[in-house]
């Protein structure tokens, strides 16, 4: 047996002794260093050459804009990738499109890039907006895949949950919107937020893995067309939280939101755009990680705390790039939850004072593309992704 003094290694918390033998400071060490080493090896799976992979497959859809067959192939194929992680629960959420909506709509879109709730736009500005032009696309391919328009009718969006052990009625939210417009392949808006979500599930999934709580990772649709897919969940489905159906059977097919995260652009950060419109064309060394939440939320003081759970998390665990919070969360599916539960967005700039003033070249663009971006691009998204998946798995109480 070991002495009772010093520092002890997870092994003996996880090989089944007692904890109360040890004193009561020996035994928070214990859960620390266990903790820490049950975190780190969850971060340790996360690779940047499988992001990169995954987002790559997404690209094979064009820009996968909702209301296309581009965008119904996409979402067949995550939901295969989900199930073929070993998620037995996969469910897809359906709503019609073009629906009227009776949860209010206080974050709406001004013009391109700027949104009430945003922060005020300063510095040198670079023009924004949404292609809307074919002939922009110089590729012929990727031109006569993103030709089909929307039509409206019914949307879907798919999702799994890593179920709790002791707590399944309650859960975390990890989310991403896997639609994207602008004549290119949404490799960046937003193939890069859902690649990071889908990897988080690929973690997340291994069986070895145990959660106090539950962990649901949603891939939202209509993000482009103003939010409306999350906003259908929303609706649909927040009267649900906490029922357990049937009665008596533990199953809680949607536990209590504890937290939405979303994530949302996660690859470029090259700075501010100079007097002449143009980019320094390297991921700028003083890149960072932007946590978000909106100060003007009713949730706006659990955001926060949650938002700084986040930055510790990057702090500890994230390899390369810093992560910086910010009150100003806008024009994301968080947006959808935010005066029902805490809610912050992870991105690459934060969205009304940098992606609106033209940080961000490709936003909605022909040139958001797989192949625009480096792997100092790429490396900021995996660090975004080592963040949330190292906050997500202490709130929820990972353990093996």
């Amino acid at each position: 047996m070991q002495k009772k003094t010093g520092i002890l290694t997870s092994s003996i918390l996880l090989g089944g002794f007692a904890l109360a033998q040890f004193p009561e400071t020996v035994t928070a060490k214990v859960s620390e260093v266990a903790e820490k080493n049950v975190v780190q090896e969850m971060v340790n799976q996360l690779s940047l050459e499988k992001y990169k992979a995954t987002i790559k497959e997404l690209t094979k859809f064009g820009d996968r804009r909702q209301g296309t067959e581009r965008n119904r192939d996409a979402l067949d194929w995550i939901e295969a990738e989900l199930k073929s992680f070993g998620y037995t629960n996969t469910r897809r959420h359906s709503y019609e499109f073009p629906t009227k909506q009776v949860l209010p709509r206080r974050r709406q879109i001004l013009q391109p890039g700027y949104a009430v709730g945003g922060g005020r736009q300063r510095g040198w500005k670079a023009p924004t907006g949404v292609t809307r032009n074919p002939s922009a696309q110089k590729d012929k391919h990727l031109r006569k895949l993103n030709t089909p328009q929307s039509e409206p009718g019914l949307r879907e969006q798919v999702y799994c949950t890593k179920i709790g052990t002791t707590r399944p009625q309650e859960m975390y939210i990890v989310g991403a919107h896997m639609d994207g417009i602008g004549w290119g392949e949404a490799a960046n808006d937003d193939g890069s937020g859902t690649a990071l979500v889908m990897e988080l599930a690929r973690v997340f999934a291994d069986p070895r893995i145990q959660t106090e709580c539950s962990v649901r990772f949603v891939l939202w649709n209509n993000e482009e067309s103003g939010l409306n897919g999350s906003r259908a969940y929303v609706h649909d489905r927040a009267a649900l939280q906490g029922i357990e159906d049937p009665p008596g059977s533990g199953n809680f097919p949607e536990p209590k939101w504890l937290g939405m995260i979303q994530h949302d652009m996660m690859l470029f950060d090259h700075g501010m755009p100079r007097k002449d419109g143009t980019l320094n064309p390297e991921q700028r060394l003083e890149a960072d990680v932007n946590i978000e939440f909106q100060m003007e939320s009713k949730f706006s003081l659990q955001s926060q705390k949650l938002a700084w759970a986040f930055q510790r998390a990057n702090e500890r665990y994230a390899t390369d790039y810093p992560a910086t919070v910010g009150s100003h969360m806008t024009n994301t599916d968080s947006a959808s939850f935010m005066d029902a539960v805490a809610s912050i967005s992870l991105r690459e700039n934060e969205r009304g004072t940098q992606v609106g003033n033209g940080w961000s070249p490709h936003w909605h663009q022909p040139s958001d593309l797989y192949s625009t971006y480096s792997d100092k691009d790429f490396q900021l998204g995996l660090n975004a992704a080592q963040t949330t998946l190292a906050a997500v798995a202490k709130l929820a109480g990972a353990g093996i």
